[in-house]
């Protein structure tokens, strides 16, 4: 377990671990941190407290001290002065005529540094952008092209869910997510109904995966036949989440028979597998 405190650098985006150095830390105060990006000031989400060490990414970075008042009119300077910047980034884009979206402006805490974030679809030859930018902001200028997801992250919206997105409210980090993750949780695939703002696969199909993963071991697919209280027959509906089948009984010209996977023993897992009862295999072990 390592002590840690949680420090935002937006009221709505994700909170990041910095190591109090032996301080205390109150919520919604504000902290000097050292980043990756170098100096920068943000809020205390959480205050002193511990989590184990798998669930921090190494190396911890400092949190160098509270903030002041200097501190805090710094950061509101910076903020102000990066809206005026995004504003003269846009009209010298225009200029040049460059195939770019510029996304947003970030004033480095000490006011060294400029970076804009752009998306395009290819490469930019923005070398005579960063000249004019030098010369009417007067500081080091960096240009940094990112995906779509990070342009929702940065612009934020609400979701097809009505919430607000997760990546710009508490994602500390953008999981791998799949089409096979929408199949398993047996959702549509169309692309309208299992992709974000962004365009890509909602991050939220990775929250229940690995619930998903678990219960179709336990679960016989469609088309498995397994030996039910009422005989032996076919799985011709399955509900992953109660566990409840469909089984068409063979022989049977009534009604399909309702049960519950772990009252039938599995036989075989689909079709043109011929039913074998001394294989028996309970729906527990069923894969």
């Amino acid at each position: 377990m390592t002590e840690v405190i949680s420090i935002k650098f937006k009221s709505d985006g994700a909170a990041y671990y910095f190591d109090p150095d032996g301080k205390e830390y109150t919520v919604g105060s504000f902290a000097v941190v050292e980043t990756a990006q170098g100096i920068e000031c943000g809020t205390v989400s959480e205050a002193n407290h511990r989590v184990d060490d798998e669930k921090i990414v190494q190396p911890l970075k400092k949190a160098l001290r509270p903030a002041n008042e200097r501190d805090i009119k710094k950061m509101e300077e910076n903020k102000a002065k990066a809206v005026d910047a995004f504003k003269i980034c846009e009209e010298k884009v225009i200029a040049h005529k460059l195939d770019m979206k510029l996304i947003e402006a970030q004033y480095s805490f000490d006011g060294s540094k400029i970076i804009f974030f752009f998306t395009s679809d290819g490469r930019v030859d923005f070398r005579e952008l960063v000249k004019d930018l030098a010369s009417a902001l007067h500081t080091r200028i960096e240009l940094r092209q990112i995906g779509v997801r990070d342009e929702a992250r940065m612009l934020g919206g609400i979701g097809i869910c009505g919430q607000p997105f997760c990546c710009a409210r508490f994602l500390n980090g953008f999981q791998p997510v799949s089409i096979k993750m929408a199949k398993e949780q047996g959702l549509s695939l169309n692309p309208t109904k299992i992709s974000g703002s962004c365009g890509r696969l909602m991050c939220c199909l990775k929250y229940e995966q690995d619930a998903y993963e678990y219960l179709l071991k336990r679960t016989p697919p469609v088309g498995a036949t397994v030996k039910t209280e009422a005989g032996i027959g076919v799985v011709t509906d399955v509900n992953v989440i109660t566990g409840n089948l469909t089984v068409k009984i063979n022989e049977s010209e009534g009604l399909p028979h309702k049960t519950h996977r772990d009252k039938v023993t599995v036989l075989s897992k689909g079709k043109g597998k011929k039913p074998n009862e001394n294989d028996k295999t309970n729906g527990e072990n069923a894969e």
